[in-house]
Formats: C-alpha cells, structure tokens, sequence
C-alpha cells in the first residue's frame, strides 16, 4: 500500500477503517498477515497480553527477508512481560524530562550552527543534509556518550546508513554498517573500563558490570536507540517543513506566536505518523479485534498512521490543524513498548522549527513537489533529499 501523496497515508487506509478495518494481507515474503487499521483496535493490540512483540515467535510478520536475523537478537523492545519490564527499566532514567532537557544547549547549539552554515551556503541548500540530519545526529552522539573527537566519523557513518539506495554501492553501504558496530563495540568496552557519564558509560557500569545485560546486548541497544532515535527525527524535520509550507495559513499562525510550536509539533506527529510499523506484533492466543477471530500464531500489524487519522478518534483527521486540542495520537506507540525517547525527540522537533522559522520566515521549496525524492520505498517515510530556498 502506497501513498499518493507524500502528506497523507496510502488512499486504501481509508478504505480498509470503513469496510474492513481487520483484514488479511500479503507480506512481501508471500507470508499472511491481520492488518488493523482503527484507532481503538489499535490501542488495544498494543496493550493487549495476548499480542505479542516478541519477534521469535512463530508467526511474526517480518516485512523483509533481512529483517528476519531480529529472531535471534534478545532485546527488551522484542520482549513481553514480565521478561520486558526489568529490561527497558534500565534504559528509562536516560530518558526523563531532567535528562533530556540536560541535552538541550547542545542540540540548540547545533541547530544555531547549522543554521549558521545554511545562511552563509549556496541556495537552494538541501535541508536533509543541511539540518534534519545533523541535529538528531548531534543529540543521539551525545546521549550515548560519543567522544567529541569521534564526531566527525560517527556523524559520516550515520549518513551513509540513511544515504538513497543504491545497488552498486550495496557493499560499502554493509561495510559502513559493521564499521558503525564495531566503533559502538569499542565505545562500549571502552565504558567498561573508564565509564562517563553519558547513557553508556552508566548503563555498562551498573547493568553490564552486575551481568544483567551483556556487552553484546549493550551495543545492540545503542544501535537500536541510534536508529530509532535519528532516522525518525529525521524524517519528521524534513517531512514537517513540506507539512507547513504546504499550509501556508498554519504557518502564519507560527510566524505570529512561536510559542504554538510545542503544539505544531503534537499535530505534526499525529499528521504524519512516520515510523507506523515498529509495531509488527504476533497473536500468542486466539482473540476477537473488530469482529474477526485472530489465531494464536498469526501476525498483526497495526496501523499507526491510519488510527492517527481515524474519524471516530479526531475531529477532520485529514486536516492538518496546530489548534487541534485531542493530542491521543499514537505516532510514539502506546503501552509498555511506548517510545522511549519521546521528550527527546519532541525537544529536538520544538528547537528545530522554533530556529528554523525563526531565521528563515520566507523559507519555500526550491522544486516541485514531484520533484522531491520521497522514501516510497523504506518502511519508515521520508525524504532523501529536501531543496530550499530563502
């Protein structure tokens, strides 16, 4: 299911929430599937314990054939209760509102120099480079506690990893990738020996040194967090500036009170719904969802992005409103796998925009829209390339 427009999820999204809003699917693999596709279903499934996000279980819809090596990696994001809790409790002081507002001068710092660069650099510039992805970058370096001296070369394997597809460069792009593993290996041991005080350096002196996680699962997080943490911000900075251009009485309302920023950003999440399927789920034990009978062992994908515009759940979903008082929306998931980093990822969006329009209030595309290299193909939506001009 593919959208036809870059600002709203597939046409058949609609379809399915009013005629058959618990149906069967074809996974790419030619695997079978429950796709479900309202809001409150999908509330349910993710805090259902008969729903599964265990990725080893029979039954689990990996959308592609390279994610199946997931069966084999014990990580607290694929674990159930009570297994799950003792696990993500370790990882949930680094992210408290105190911790990440402790972040904050940094990433405001390199918005200011990002900016900086963009207003002294030729026009159009290209704002993925430019801005969406060096500030998560920045922040995801910082939080797991990357050297300064190692910036430069973490900020260039992260880039690689993000880069437009492309088959001849397929071996160097899986070179970059264990590259990337073996520096996070080497930051870990590392921590081990002399921790600082960074998620790292405290995870691997408390949890790994006492033998609740391995060095292994350690650096299997960090990856986790780095792409969880950067490719969505990513997207949604890049996404977020095409969503407000492409309304020009929203952003009137922001150039007139910067303070609604926080809640554009809240809209902007629901609108968008970027990483809608990081909640693949199995059924563990028969189940009733929308009026269908859902076998133990059969996969279930909730649909993020079509509960975000679900009519029964949000007045005039399609519409694209910064005013919008119901802020319910599930694009950080719901439950006990509910995004860890949210604040994070809600400070990095709020000092982006405020910054970005800030300094740039005539910002406009420098090419049509259909011109713009949309990510179709990648399971989380974005853009790989984003000309403007000022």
């Amino acid at each position: 299911m593919r959208r036809s427009c870059p600002l709203h999820p597939p046409p058949d999204y609609a379809r399915l929430r009013r005629e058959e809003p618990v149906s069967r699917v074809r996974l790419p693999g030619g695997a079978s599937a429950w796709v479900v596709a309202r809001y409150a279903d999908v509330r349910r499934i993710l805090t259902d314990p008969r729903i599964s996000a265990d990725r080893a279980k029979p039954g689990y819809p990996f959308l592609t054939a390279d994610a199946e090596f997931l069966r084999q990696v014990r990580v607290f994001v694929g674990m159930d209760p009570p297994e799950h809790g003792p696990y993500r409790r370790m990882f949930i002081p680094e992210f408290t509102t105190r911790r990440v507002r402790g972040l904050a001068p940094d990433i405001r710092k390199s918005v200011h120099e990002c900016l900086d660069a963009m207003a002294a650099g030729p026009r159009p510039a290209d704002l993925v480079t430019a801005l969406a992805l060096p500030v998560p970058t920045l922040a995801i370096s910082k939080l797991l506690g990357v050297p300064d001296a190692d910036y430069p070369r973490f900020a260039t394997l992260t880039a690689t990893l993000m880069a437009e597809p492309d088959p001849e460069l397929r071996p160097q792009g899986e070179a970059g990738f264990r590259e990337l593993v073996g520096y996070l290996s080497g930051l870990v041991a590392t921590a081990r020996r002399s921790p600082g005080d960074d998620l790292i350096g405290r995870v691997a002196s408390t949890h790994v040194e006492s033998g609740a996680l391995s060095e292994f699962q350690l650096v299997f997080i960090a990856l986790l967090l780095l792409f969880a943490g950067y490719e969505t911000t990513a997207n949604m900075i890049t996404l977020g500036v095409v969503t407000l251009l492409a309304h020009p009485d929203q952003l009137a309302l922001l150039h007139a009170d910067l303070s609604l920023v926080p809640q554009a950003v809240e809209e902007l999440l629901r609108y968008l719904s970027v990483a809608e399927l990081a909640t693949c789920r199995t059924a563990v034990a028969d189940l009733e969802i929308g009026g269908v009978r859902i076998r133990a062992g059969e996969g279930v994908i909730p649909l993020a992005a079509s509960a975000d515009r679900d009519e029964s759940a949000f007045a005039h979903p399609d519409r694209f409103d910064i005013l919008r008082t119901e802020s319910r929306h599930l694009a950080f998931g719901h439950g006990p796998h509910q995004c860890l980093g949210a604040n994070l990822a809600r400070l990095e969006l709020t000092v982006v925009f405020t910054e970005l329009l800030r300094r740039f209030p005539t910002l406009r595309l420098a090419a049509p829209m259909a011109e713009i290299p949309f990510k179709y193909d990648a399971n989380l939506f974005g853009a790989y390339r984003l000309p403007v001009t000022w």
